[in-house]
């Protein structure tokens, strides 16, 4: 019996443990009822899940609105306070948002009153980097038309750093004002001083105008008008000045004049149609110009003193015009000035400055010093030989160092001339140079149009030492390397002080180092022309007493044959001066 309950319990285990087996097993064969009955409950949300939804969905509104908020406060802080008017501003997104979140204002910036003549959210940066760029756009009269200038006035509160500087250029955020502003009070002065110290001659008039001036060039008249509430001096008397940048009895018939005159409302003075926001310079090419010495001389180092500090921003109008002058020396031009260069003689239209100066500032022939009326930047030679370099796409800025680089010569050019100051025997020279270790070309300075004059430029620059007769061709020293050497050979007849002043001077102010050459009465082909006994031998200083003609015709036509055995010492003092 017990047996009989031990294995019927055994048995009714097994039997209860199967039928739960069987339970777990049958929802898999069911016909879906429990699925269907688990789909019904979760179509029904947990009321603690629903109240979670509810409460997420205003914080994701919250949250973008501050994003939103975030990035309009960041975009507005490059942008700048614009003034309008006397009394009303416009405010910039930066402040507006101070105000809304409690942060300090900046103060008040001072106004600076702004010509415009192009967009000034795209104005050009300084010229010292379009300079290096290459990088010029000229600007037309037609241009100047379409644009009227107008007088904006900016905040300068804010300078972005020069990371920002680019956006602020592109920033729309721009707003100005059509209100003209006053025009500065008008006044006038002239540097009429013929002479002061260390000028060797009559100095040229140079005229600075500012106020309301019309310049009209089909009258040759420049007209200053002087209300008298905007007078700082009595009106000035009408006058007439050639704006060449030397003056001699030799070029009046030369040099066209330029009437200065005064009026004394805008009645008065001709109308203008073409407005700029630049100053103007009024200078003349005709004189000399056409021999190398006297366009340097006389044109292109009076107007880079003239000009260069305007960096590019000023209108050139050109009095004797000749576009084939222009187009010789477009270069050097369109460096000083971005603006079309307007024909003096012919164009028609009236134009409308603030500030225009007759005439160009100039020093010595090809010597820059220091002055504080004439020359208040201070520059030098050395500076405007850089410039010059720099115009011509020039690369060397240094001589060769005699040893510097093994089996390397200094380069030697000698300069040829075809009328008068002859070397007649150019090629024993060279021949002698080259076998005192010189690599030496023999080459006629300059050349046709401006293609000639970059070609020549080059030559020089490629060059250590440069050779010749007093000329204009020395004046090519300027395209040398800072620290080369010029060989000048002096003719006879105590040209002493003109070789000096001329090119001598000229030499040490460009950072060169110079070499003279005197030439023996034996060395001139004036001792064929005339006897031992005559002036020219006897009293050189008697010729020049006489005047210029007598020069010309005399000393200034003679020919150089070199002794070569005295020549030789002069070169090895070159090779001495190589080796520093």
């Amino acid at each position: 019996m017990a047996s009989f309950m031990v294995q019927h319990g055994a048995g009714r285990a097994i039997a209860m443990k199967a039928a739960a087996t069987a339970r777990e097993r049958k929802p898999r064969h069911s016909n879906g009822t429990a699925a269907a009955t688990a789909a019904k409950n979760t179509s029904k949300p947990e009321p603690g899940r629903q109240l979670a939804v509810v409460r997420l969905f205003p914080a994701c509104l919250l949250a973008l609105l501050v994003c939103v908020c975030l990035a309009k406060f960041f975009s507005a802080l490059p942008s700048q306070a614009l003034w309008i008017g006397a009394g009303s501003r416009v405010v910039s997104s930066w402040e507006g948002s101070a105000a809304s979140t409690n942060v300090p204002r900046r103060p008040a910036a001072p106004l600076i009153m702004a010509t415009v003549s192009e967009d000034i959210s795209t104005r050009s940066p300084e010229l010292g980097s379009e300079l290096r760029s290459e990088s010029f756009k000229n600007e037309t009269d037609s241009e100047n038309k379409s644009t009227p200038e107008r007088k904006v006035a900016i905040s300068a509160g804010y300078d972005p750093p020069p990371e920002q500087e680019d956006s602020f250029r592109k920033s729309p955020q721009i707003a100005v004002s059509e209100i003209e502003a006053p025009k500065p009070r008008s006044k006038m002065s002239c540097d009429d001083k013929s002479k002061d110290d260390g000028f060797p001659y009559a100095r040229p008039v140079v005229c600075h105008m500012s106020g309301d001036i019309r310049v009209a060039p089909a009258t040759s008249s420049v007209t200053l008008t002087m209300p008298s509430q905007q007078r700082e001096a009595a009106p000035p008397p009408p006058r007439r000045i050639r704006p060449y940048a030397r003056q001699d009895e030799f070029l009046l018939p030369l040099v066209r004049e330029v009437a200065i005159t005064s009026a004394a409302s805008e009645g008065d003075a001709p109308r203008c149609n073409v407005s700029h926001g630049v100053p103007a310079v009024i200078f003349s090419i005709g004189g000399y110009t056409g021999n190398f010495f006297h366009d340097m001389a006389d044109v292109l180092v009076p107007l880079y003193l003239t000009t260069f500090h305007f960096k590019g921003k000023v209108q050139l109008f050109v009095a004797n015009y000749k576009q084939w002058w222009i187009q010789k020396y477009k270069p050097v031009l369109r460096r000083l000035s971005r603006r079309d260069i307007v024909d003096f003689d012919s164009d028609g239209n009236v134009h409308c400055f603030d500030h225009v100066i007759v005439g160009l500032v100039r020093d010595r022939d090809l010597i820059l010093g220091r002055d504080p009326t004439r020359n208040p930047k201070g520059y030098t030679m050395v500076d405007f030989t850089r410039f010059l370099r720099h115009s011509y796409g020039l690369r060397r800025h240094r001589p060769s160092v005699l040893g510097e680089t093994s089996g390397k010569k200094p380069r030697m050019l000698i300069i040829s001339r075809r009328r008068t100051r002859k070397l007649l025997n150019a090629r024993q020279v060279a021949a002698m140079a080259r076998e005192l270790g010189f690599d030496v070309v023999v080459s006629e300075a300059g050349g046709g149009g401006g293609g000639g004059v970059k070609r020549f430029a080059a030559a020089v620059n490629a060059c250590d030492v440069l050779v010749g007769v007093h000329g204009a061709g020395l004046a090519n020293q300027a395209f040398l390397p800072t620290g080369g050497v010029v060989v000048q050979v002096v003719p006879w007849g105590r040209m002493e002080w003109m070789a000096t002043n001329f090119y001598g001077a000229p030499a040490g102010g460009m950072g060169l180092r110079y070499v003279e050459y005197h030439v023996a009465a034996e060395e001139s082909s004036l001792a064929a022309r005339y006897p031992r006994e005559h002036a020219v031998f006897s009293d050189p200083m008697a010729i020049h007493a006489q005047g210029w003609e007598a020069l010309a015709d005399v000393v200034m036509t003679q020919d150089v044959k070199l002794n070569l055995r005295r020549f030789r010492p002069t070169l090895l003092r070159v090779l001495d001066l190589l080796q520093d």
